[in-house]
C-alpha cells in the first residue's frame, strides 16, 4: 500500500525536499513532429547525438532518446538505430540517459521494448494509459512536405490511439524495473494517469521515489491552463504524499516555457526538448536542443534556483548508476 499521505508532508502540501536543486530533462528529438516542420530537428544518429550531448553541456541533467531513420526522418524503434548514437552519447557526457517505451502509436509493445531491454537504461519513460494523442490539425497549415511518408503519418493520427492497458504497464514495469533495476519517468498527460500509477503503487510495481511528468497541452490530453497544473500537483500530493514523489512538467508547442517555469516556481522540474516544442519563442525555431536548455537554464537561474547536477539526480530519484547499463 502506499504511504498515508498525511504523515509524508506537511499541512499545507507544498513541503520542499531536502535537495531542491531543479532537474532539467531534454528531450531531443520524439515520434511526433516530422522533418518539414524545422530543419532543426535531429534525424540521423550523428545529429542526435551531437544535439543530446550539447543539451548536457548546456545544463540537462537527463536525455530522453527516441530513433528515426536516417534515411527518411521518420521514427524507428530499431535497437540498431538505437545503438549508433546511444553509447556515443554516455562516452561524451555523464547526463542520465532515458529511453522512450512510447515510440509511437504505429509502434507494437514488443517494438517499443526491442532496445530499452537490450540496453537496460537507469530510466525509461513510460506513459501511464492508453489515449488519444495527436497534432493532424498542424497538417493543413503545410501543403510541401519533404518527405512522402509525413503527411499521411500526421494525419492519420486523427483516427490513431495510443495504446497502454493496465496489462501493457504491468508488463514493461516489470521487465525493466524488477529485472534490470530500471527507474521510469511516468508521463501523465490526465488526472486518470496519476490513479492509474496510483494503482500501480498499490499493487507493489512501482518504488518510491516516483518521478512524475505533468504534461499538458497534448490534444488529447489535459490541457494547458495554469490551474489544471496546480490540479495536478495537489492529486499527486493526496495520492502519493509530498515527500514520495517529485514532479516536473511538460508544456507541449508554445506553453513549453511558461508552465516549465511556473513548475519550478512551485518546486517542480522541467522538461524541455524539440520533442516537445520546435520553438524558443514566439515564431522563432529553436536552433537546436541546447537553445531551449540555455533558456530555460537562464529562467531558472534568474529566480535564485540551483540546477541539479547528473550526480546529484541519480541521488534523488534513486538511479543505479550509469555503469549499471547495457550500453
Amino acid at each position: 500500500m502506499r504511504p498515508a499521505p498525511a504523515a509524508q508532508r506537511s499541512g499545507n502540501g507544498n513541503m520542499k525536499h531536502s535537495n531542491d536543486k531543479v532537474i532539467i530533462t531534454c528531450a531531443v528529438t520524439g515520434g511526433i513532429h516530422t522533418p518539414t516542420m524545422s530543419p532543426h530537428l535531429p534525424l540521423t544518429p550523428e545529429q542526435i547525438a551531437e544535439q543530446a550531448i550539447a543539451a548536457g553541456a548546456a545544463g540537462a541533467a537527463i536525455l530522453h532518446l527516441h530513433a528515426r531513420d536516417p534515411r527518411d526522418g521518420r521514427p524507428t524503434p530499431d535497437p540498431q538505430v538505437f545503438q549508433q548514437f546511444v553509447p556515443r552519447i554516455k562516452a561524451a557526457t555523464d547526463a542520465v540517459i532515458n529511453i522512450t517505451t512510447g515510440g509511437t502509436a504505429r509502434m507494437s509493445l514488443a517494438e517499443r521494448l526491442a532496445y530499452p531491454l537490450a540496453a537496460r537504461p537507469e530510466m525509461c519513460s513510460l506513459n501511464m494509459g492508453s489515449m488519444n494523442f495527436s497534432i493532424h490539425p498542424v497538417a493543413r497549415r503545410i501543403s510541401d512536405w519533404k518527405y512522402d511518408w509525413e503527411k499521411s503519418y500526421v494525419e492519420g493520427m486523427e483516427d490513431q490511439i495510443f495504446r497502454n492497458s493496465f496489462k501493457d504497464i504491468a508488463h514493461i514495469l516489470r521487465a525493466l524495473g524488477e529485472i534490470h533495476g530500471t527507474r521510469f519517468e511516468f508521463e501523465c498527460y490526465d488526472m486518470g494517469h496519476l490513479y492509474n500509477l496510483a494503482h500501480f503503487v498499490d499493487q507493489g510495481l512501482v518504488r518510491t521515489p516516483l518521478f512524475i511528468q505533468f504534461v499538458l497541452g497534448v490534444l488529447g490530453g489535459i490541457g494547458p491552463d495554469p490551474a489544471n497544473l496546480v490540479h495536478m500537483r495537489d492529486t499527486a500530493d493526496r495520492l502519493f504524499g509530498r515527500e514520495n514523489y517529485r514532479f516536473s512538467v511538460l508544456g507541449a508547442g508554445r506553453h513549453q516555457m511558461g508552465l516549465t517555469a511556473m513548475a519550478a516556481v512551485m518546486g517542480g522540474n522541467v522538461r524541455v526538448g524539440l520533442e516537445d516544442s520546435l520553438f524558443l519563442s514566439r515564431g522563432e525555431l529553436a536552433s537546436s536542443n541546447a537553445d531551449q536548455v540555455r533558456k530555460i537554464r537562464r529562467i531558472l537561474e534568474e529566480l535564485s534556483l540551483e540546477i541539479a547536477s547528473p550526480r546529484e539526480v541519480r541521488q534523488m530519484l534513486g538511479l543505479k548508476g550509469a555503469d549499471k547499463v547495457g550500453f
